[in-house]
């Protein structure tokens, strides 16, 4: 776990494509760059905007995946951090306990 998190925390985490990455990892026990093609692929972008600030920004405020907030402004209709979590969850294929848990207590 140590080495994943300094891997995506050194992608930049949510400022890019870090955490996705990441779940990758874990979630499948994939290598970083199989994972970083196949979120690439997801996304479809190409592995080297995975790293771009601009173009992640971009990507993930149009496929509602989360962004971060201290240089952008959160518009009407995007995502909260809950919603997010979904779509990363339905995007890449892979489940995320606290969208199961809240499907669970919702009765979704």
């Amino acid at each position: 776990m140590d080495v994943t998190h300094a891997l995506a925390a050194g992608m930049g985490g949510m400022r890019t494509a870090g955490d996705l990455v990441a779940r990758m990892q874990m979630a499948r026990g994939m290598r970083l760059e199989p994972a970083k093609r196949y979120v690439a692929g997801k996304l479809g972008c190409t592995v080297r905007d995975l790293s771009d600030s601009y173009a992640m920004e971009q990507i993930r405020g149009e496929k509602g995946l989360g962004r971060i907030l201290d240089h952008s402004n959160l518009h009407p209709g995007e995502p909260n951090a809950m919603m997010a979590k979904f779509r990363i969850a339905e995007l890449l294929g892979v489940p995320i306990r606290s969208v199961e848990r809240f499907r669970e207590l919702a009765g979704l």
